[in-house]
């Protein structure tokens, strides 16, 4: 057998969860069904099965990591390089030297699985963003066939045990004082086998199509917030469990706001006069606007805030702040009134903004 963590293409230390998305994806890929005439992909998926039914029970795989730790190809005792041997099923080995108690296990395939997660993305306007709204998404998942009722036998049909492996998924070789495993060719690990297969899932079970969902984004959602919706995702096989729909928050920039956690930052220009002297000025607010005021002497850049203006809280009570940035502005355009006062006020201004660099200096 070949190192089943080449087969899928993840590392040695990869989790469980890792490789059973990489197994998913290749089977999908390589299922016999979606190649019905390319001998290739059959052998391929063999491969792809017989890796993942070594790295998805714990004891086979450790037992693959303590035999096979120099690599691919690593000779053991006596000169005996493991990867010669599936080692993806080692309880059948020992059991079937032992006595055939691991022989009479059946096949991992035939066990319940937990459907496949699936993840979605939604676009929500700022301002929906801040009060919550309720969406419909159209999420494309493998299902059940609706025809056969996911058994891939044409109605008034069921599968049968395969006469090859008597229904185990696997069949033994026998070498000397040992017996080798491999999933059964016929029944491809199932156990069983569709002798009339429905006509349309053409024997997979399986089928894929597009349901709707209403989400409720919760008011401060924020990108990459996201809501789980539990069983939602794809179905499971044999039995289990469907698995979850996540579905990921995308906001739409603001023309005008900055978001900074459930605090809002908003660019306010004001006029020199206005920053020197003081002054009360409007500013608009996600509830309306509200009167800002603006001490003298206030420099550009500096933050007011205004408290619980801004974004409310995802988890719990209350808003944020809204956050007003001062922006001085300078005029590109003077009248003739207005260059004089300016005039006027440098002759008399006592400031020097640039002191400190002649005592530096």
């Amino acid at each position: 057998m070949k190192n089943p963590y080449e087969v899928l293409g993840v590392a040695r230390t990869a989790s469980a969860e890792e490789i059973k998305k990489a197994y998913r994806k290749l089977a999908r890929r390589y299922h016999p069904d979606r190649n019905p005439d390319d001998p290739a992909a059959e052998e391929r998926f063999k491969e792809v099965q017989a890796a993942y039914d070594l790295l998805s029970d714990p004891e086979k795989r450790r037992a693959y990591d303590a035999f096979g730790t120099a690599g691919p190809g690593a000779a053991g005792p006596r000169g005996v390089r493991f990867e010669e041997f599936d080692l993806g099923d080692l309880g059948d080995l020992f059991g079937s030297f032992f006595g055939g108690a691991g022989a009479r296990r059946g096949a991992t395939a035939r066990r319940p699985s937990r459907g496949s997660d699936l993840e979605t993305r939604v676009r929500i306007s700022f301002e929906d963003s801040l009060r919550g709204v309720q969406v419909r998404i159209p999420v494309e998942a493998e299902t059940a066939c609706a025809v056969c009722g996911g058994t891939g036998a044409e109605p008034g049909t069921a599968p049968v045990v395969c006469p090859q492996c008597q229904g185990r998924g696997v069949v033994s070789e026998s070498q000397g004082l040992f017996a080798f495993s491999t999933p059964c060719p016929r029944c491809r690990g199932n156990g069983t086998i569709v002798e009339k297969p429905c006509t349309r899932c053409r024997g997979t079970g399986r089928e894929r199509t597009t349901k709707r969902y209403s989400v409720r984004i919760p008011a401060g959602a924020r990108t990459g917030t996201r809501i789980r919706l539990k069983g939602k995702g794809e179905a499971g096989r044999h039995g289990g469990p469907p698995g979850d729909l996540h579905v990921v928050v995308e906001v739409e920039p603001s023309p005008l706001y900055e978001r900074r956690g459930s605090d809002l930052v908003l660019d306010v220009p004001v006029t020199f006069a206005e920053a020197a002297l003081g002054a009360t000025v409007e500013i608009p607010t996600p509830d309306g606007p509200v009167a800002l005021k603006i001490p003298a002497g206030t420099e550009s850049g500096k933050l007011l805030r205004v408290r619980g203006r801004g974004a409310p809280h995802v988890k719990g009570n209350g808003r944020g702040d809204l956050l007003a940035r001062i922006r001085v502005t300078v005029p590109k355009k003077l009248t003739k009134a207005e260059r004089e006062a300016l005039e006027g006020y440098r002759k008399v201004s006592r400031e020097d903004p640039r002191r400190r660099f002649a005592e530096v200096s």
